[in-house]
């Protein structure tokens, strides 16, 4: 199932089923609990990012060829930072240009979404997707002059600016997903490919993650994990490219979707 979030022409949040033909039926009850999809179709004024996380934990240097570009050793375990709630963007809406903290290197990391569907604490490997509700995509955005130098040694400072992670356009349940580590990924940046990669090369897949995520700490449902992003992020290149005002920037998930957002500077 393909599960939206959205508002309606009252303001009113809800999540819909989306359809072939383009259309939505709304769900009624809980996502993560007792829920079943009606025959009523969704007015959506306005869609939003599928989920309001609970928690955003991300992966840094999980693809091999990523690593190997930004000149880093593989880790021995995954590389682990958070992201605050305030960072999440809907489908469309812009992602902001820092201008107070001000920011000139900004950049897109297209990423594969883990969405936690029911509690997860000391999961094993073998069992580690049974706690998975969905997936979505995502965009790590990342401003590299406060993440490298400005961060104090940690990532996060460069990870939460405002609306520096867009979800969606849609959640995918698990079960159309099978394998998370099978799917293609890429970020299109005003028409141009930038990163075209595959799920395949990440370092630690999925199942790894949850099972380590989960060692001795409770994930709740809502938990969103952005797994890492593959080669071909912006610092990396000669010259570099970052985000600028009235930039476009898509991220596409094999399966799920094409998440586009604008660029532009903060008010």
């Amino acid at each position: 199932m393909k599960i939206i979030r959205y508002s309606d022409s009252q303001g009113n949040i809800a999540h819909a089923a989306q359809q072939a033909d383009g259309t939505a039926l709304v769900i009624e009850g809980d996502i993560f609990g007792d829920h079943r999809v009606t025959d009523r179709k969704a007015e959506v004024a306005k869609l939003l990012a599928p989920i309001q996380p609970f928690a955003i934990v991300c992966i840094g240097l999980n693809y091999k060829f990523h690593a190997e570009e930004t000149k880093a050793a593989i880790p021995q375990h995954p590389v682990v930072f958070m992201k605050l709630p305030n960072v999440v963007q809907h489908p469309g809406e812009p992602i902001l240009l820092p201008t107070h903290l001000k920011s000139d290197r900004v950049d897109y990391e297209c990423e594969l979404a883990v969405v936690i569907g029911k509690t997860a604490k000391n999961v094993s490997r073998a069992d580690a997707l049974k706690h998975v509700l969905g997936y979505t995509c995502a965009n790590d955005v990342s401003a590299r002059d406060w993440q490298k130098q400005g961060g104090g040694g940690q990532w996060c400072r460069g990870k939460t600016f405002d609306t520096f992670c867009p979800l969606g356009p849609v959640l995918v349940t698990a079960d159309e997903i099978p394998n998370p580590n099978s799917l293609a990924i890429k970020t299109v940046l005003n028409g141009e490919t930038m990163q075209d990669w595959n799920t395949n090369d990440m370092i630690f897949d999925v199942p790894t993650l949850i099972e380590f995520l989960s060692g001795s700490t409770t994930l709740m449902p809502g938990t969103v994990i952005l797994t890492g992003t593959p080669h071909g992020v912006g610092m990396a290149r000669t010259p570099p490219v970052f985000m600028k005002d009235g930039d476009v920037v898509s991220v596409e998930i094999e399966k799920i979707g094409t998440l586009t957002n604008p660029v532009c500077n903060e008010a």
